[in-house]
């Protein structure tokens, strides 16, 4: 049994949220209930969610659920097209911009760009290609730059690899690596595209390869999501019964064995500590 987020009191931070429900944005009848759903980040999406001829709609819909009192971060497209600086214009200064997602990101310059025109925003740096993967650290070393995610869809129509958890073992391990080499939290994995049993399938992979979060092309999916990647009630007890033996700093413990067993249990416990109090 795992810890579960149903409905949320207290948001997940961003640098710990388990859930990122993408929603496109020429969809504003579904903005409302993306934002009262489980997903502990809702995304409304302004690159490949939205065909191009609807993508001026799109922007005014989003910003103007962002300026009224709604809440979300913003998929924002590349850099290197012209959208990026029209999408930048339209969800500029607006109150309820939690963060952007930056599509198809392979350089850290890209982050510093788009940090500069959104100061003090912070950044999901997507990254969907092989030069991304490649670039990975010094992407998730840019200073505005929260996590990274990992745009599968895209990887595999880029290097022609499969669906299977081999072939993407790689760019996953990459992912993590490069997270944990910058000091910043574990990637997002990409999303399921398909229901259970699929997906509990597929969030096996995402916590196996050390990724602490998932995208969510349906609402029904966040649930699932947030249960799978919280800490299991075994491993919080477990780790209650290490620091009441150790200490919570450490002062009762006798051999060096100790040290790592203390750190992961006192990781549990923070967690399960922050999820719970978002249920």
């Amino acid at each position: 049994m795992t810890l579960t987020s149903t409905a949320h009191s207290v948001a997940v931070p961003a640098t710990h949220a388990r859930s990122w429900l993408l929603v496109a944005g020429s969809r504003p009848d579904e903005f409302a209930a993306a934002a009262n759903s489980a997903a502990d980040a809702v995304i409304f999406d302004l690159e490949d969610g939205v065909v191009p001829s609807s993508k001026t709609q799109a922007r005014e819909d989003v910003a103007r659920f962002l300026a009224g009192g709604g809440t979300g971060w913003v998929r924002i497209n590349s850099v290197t097209t012209t959208d990026w600086s029209a999408d930048l214009d339209a969800i500029r200064g607006l109150p309820g911009l939690s963060g952007v997602m930056l599509a198809k990101t392979e350089s850290a310059d890209q982050v510093d760009r788009t940090a500069a025109e959104l100061p003090h925003t912070p950044i999901l740096a997507l990254v969907e290609s092989a030069r991304g993967v490649e670039f990975a650290f010094d992407i998730a070393s840019a200073d505005a730059t929260t996590r990274i995610a990992f745009g599968t869809g895209d990887f595999r129509r880029d290097t022609d690899a499969g669906a299977e958890p081999d072939a993407l073992a790689y760019a996953r391990g990459r992912l993590v690596v490069a997270s944990r080499a910058a000091g910043i939290p574990g990637p997002v994995d990409g999303p399921c595209l398909t229901g259970e049993p699929e997906l509990s399938e597929a969030l096996a992979v995402t916590r196996s390869m050390g990724m602490t979060g998932k995208l969510c092309m349906h609402s029904g999916h966040t649930g699932i999501v947030n249960r799978e990647l919280s800490p299991l009630h075994s491993d919080v007890t477990w780790a209650a019964e290490v620091i009441a033996q150790l200490g919570a700093n450490g002062e009762n413990i006798a051999d060096g064995s100790d040290r790592p067993k203390l750190a992961r249990a006192l990781r549990i416990t923070h967690l399960a500590d922050i999820f719970s109090g978002s249920a």
